[in-house]
């Protein structure tokens, strides 16, 4: 497997997937804002719409978003318990979380890396959202559990931490939500995120 990357972005997610299965996988760096790959190749002929993570299978097949990715991941080696079983109520519920990621807590961020930042009430507004996405995660996380969905740690996890680390990329103190911050230092200790952030070249930034 090939995992399409950018360090930093959702695609870390993926990264720290694939390291804590133990998967036999090769990495290529994309600039986002050229498209282009760490090899020179057009990225968008691999995800026309332009974005990580894409991970190229065996097969030459490409699955494109990353809760899907993780998802399928997880179930390649069901014994690492990344994932509950498919078809299972848990496992609506690992999707719920991945979704809550991807759908609230990622896209409050939205405006904060956008080309043309929001000043004045625009900016109160979207930090008044994204105070609030957190405030759901510290609810999630207020009755002791050390993970998104437990004690077991799983792909929800992953999506979960790298996204809520990009409070420091805008000056976003957690300590509001100290059982978030708690969760964020909790996973970056982890040995195989600490690889995947020293590859990334992110290492003091977790």
């Amino acid at each position: 497997m090939k995992l399409y990357y950018t360090p930093g972005v959702c695609s870390q997610a993926v990264h720290i997937a694939l390291r804590e299965l133990g998967a036999d996988y090769t990495l290529e760096k994309v600039d986002l804002a050229t498209k282009k790959t760490e090899s020179g190749n057009d990225f968008t002929r691999v995800n026309p719409l332009g974005y990580v993570p894409a991970l190229e299978l065996d097969n030459g097949e490409v699955l494109l978003e990353a809760p899907a990715i993780l998802q399928y991941l997880a179930d390649l080696k069901p014994e690492s318990m990344l994932a509950p079983a498919a078809g299972t109520l848990e496992r609506v519920r690992l999707q719920q979380q991945l979704n809550f990621t991807a759908s609230e807590l990622h896209k409050s961020f939205g405006p904060f890396f956008a080309a043309v930042k929001p000043e004045g009430e625009a900016l109160e507004q979207a930090m008044t959202k994204l105070r609030r996405r957190f405030d759901a995660l510290d609810a999630l996380l207020s009755d002791g559990r050390s993970y998104a969905m437990g004690e077991n740690f799983t792909v929800a996890d992953t999506y979960m931490f790298v996204v809520a680390s990009w409070s420091k990329i805008i000056g976003l103190d957690l300590s509001s939500w100290p059982h978030v911050q708690k969760f964020v230092a909790r996973v970056a200790a982890r040995p195989r995120v600490q690889e995947v952030l020293r590859r990334e070249g992110l290492l003091d930034a977790a």
